[in-house]
Formats: structure tokens, sequence, C-alpha cells
């Protein structure tokens, strides 16, 4: 009975049974990345405040260059 009870334990969970990270998974965000993200907030921001104020030509430009310009191209920047 006390070999079921060794085979039915989980492994063990904690740093060193974790698996080894690939090399190429790492995306390191450099000043360019932070500073088009930043862009990328304040022209989000800036749509958002041209939809409250009625704006239905301003505001959609800006937030979907915001959301689907500048925080993807932040994020692939080298």
């Amino acid at each position: 009975m006390a070999a079921q009870d060794e085979t039915r334990r989980r492994p063990r969970r904690g740093p060193a049974s974790r698996a080894p990270e690939p090399v190429g998974a790492v995306i390191p965000f450099g000043k360019k990345n932070y500073i088009i993200f930043a862009l990328a907030a304040a022209v989000i921001v800036a749509g958002y405040l041209a939809l409250s104020r009625g704006s239905i030509t301003l505001a959609p430009i800006l937030l979907l260059t915001g959301y689907l310009v500048l925080i993807p191209w932040g994020i692939l920047a080298k």
C-alpha cells in the first residue's frame, strides 16, 4: 500500500522543477519601446477625450491608430 501512495504523489513544484526557458522566448523592451508605448497611451487618451466631446471622425482614427498601430509597433520594435 505504501508503494501505491508514492506513485500517486504529485511532482514537486518549485524553482528546481521548472523547465529551462527557450532562448528566443525573451522579449526585451528597451527605451525605444517604452517611448512608443507612452506615445500610444497619449494617442489613446486623446482619442477618448475626443470621443467624450462628440467627435465621430477624429476619435476613431486616434483610437485605431493607438490600439492597432502604435501598441503592436511598441511590442515589435527592436
